[in-house]
Formats: C-alpha cells, structure tokens, sequence
C-alpha cells in the first residue's frame, strides 16, 4: 500500500467553518468536531494499512494540528512533516471573516458564488483558485511530486481550495468541473500515480 500513493486530506472542521464565516488565511482553531474528525481520518488511514514517508501541511494551524492529530492516530508522528505556507487557504480578501449570509445581502448571491466557485475571479483583495494553484502547484512540482515518484507515499494536509487546485491537476478536470468539486473537512482522498505522474487509481478510504 505504499508504492506511487499520495493522499490529500482537507483539515477538520474550523471555528468559522462553524459559524459560517469566510476563513481564508485567517488562523483559526479546530472545533471538537473538527479534532473528531481528523481523529477518524487517521484511524481510516491505518485500517487501510498506509504508511507514510513524510508529511506536507499548510503553515496554518487547522491543518497542521489536523495531520498531527491523524499521524497520532497511526502511531506515525515521527515521520518528517513540512509546513508551507504555499499550502495555506485562499485569501478571500475583503471577505474574510464575513459571515458568508452577510456577504451575500451585500454584493448578492450570484456575485458571492462566482468570488467563491470560480477559477480566475478574486474577491476584492484576494485570491481567486488560479492565484492559489500557482503557488501550491510550484511546491507539488519541486516538492511533493518528485517524491511519490520515487515511491514514497506522502500526505498533504490542506484546504479546500489549496487543495482543489491540486484535484484540478491530478484528475484532469476543466474550469466547469473544478468549480462543481467540493472537499470535505477530515475525509482522505488518495490517488496512486503511474510513473508518468497521472492517477493510475483512485481508491476509497475505507477500503
């Protein structure tokens, strides 16, 4: 179970996840949920049988405390784990903290969902998903890639937009599609590459 794989997981659920405010790159906490959730992660990665070579997370601390919490869960916290803020969630700008229902009542519902689902349109004074995926992909190219390919089988910890620029990449998929992809917070997703470097499989996590 270790050959080619690479597993992503988005953090478990947040302060402002629950209270429906944009989070973006504000450092928020995990709720008791959230640390349940990552819990579970890491005891569906163990049932599975995965053993990891290293770790990526964002610089956040909703990731990186969620990895931490799922490589408890394996008996696998001594494995090397490298924070990257390139790794870190979107900039919703002038959003940011907003509860996403306010947000709506003041620029209207069709302007929010195309700052939030579409590929090349930012909110006012942050990021959109091609300004996020410039950064992360730099690091799965340099970083992350050149080390599933040797065989290694690597986590990533992220969120949800750092890490649906990468879904975009691994499973080929247009503006449309990218925009109708959703991530749940604490649920692995893991691929097993080919040795060019696409999805040869993607497998359940619960086996």
């Amino acid at each position: 179970m270790t050959d080619r794989l690479l597993v992503l997981v988005r953090h478990g659920q947040s302060e402002w996840n629950l209270s429906n405010r944009f989070t973006g790159s504000s450092d928020v906490d995990l709720t008791g949920l959230g640390v349940e959730q990552a819990r579970h992660a890491g005891r569906t990665l163990r049932a599975r049988g995965i053993r990891f070579d290293v770790g990526f997370t964002s610089a956040l601390k909703r990731a990186w405390r969620s990895l931490d919490l799922i490589l408890d869960e394996m008996d696998q916290s001594s494995i090397p784990v490298i924070r990257s803020p390139a790794l870190d969630e979107r900039d919703y700008g002038d959003l940011t903290g907003l509860d996403k229902n306010d947000a709506r009542a003041t620029w209207g519902e069709a302007q929010v969902e195309t700052w939030r689902r579409s590929y090349d349109v930012p909110p006012p004074g942050g990021e959109s998903l091609k300004d996020t995926a410039a950064r992360v992909l730099a690091l799965y190219d340099r970083d992350i890639l050149p080390r599933v390919l040797r065989g290694e089988c690597v986590v990533v910890a992220g969120h949800e937009h750092s890490l649906r620029a990468l879904v975009m990449v691994l499973e080929r998929l247009n503006t449309t599609q990218i925009a109708a992809r959703e991530l749940a917070t604490g649920i692995p997703v893991i691929y097993r590459l080919g040795a060019d470097a696409a999805v040869a499989e993607r497998l359940d996590p619960a086996g």
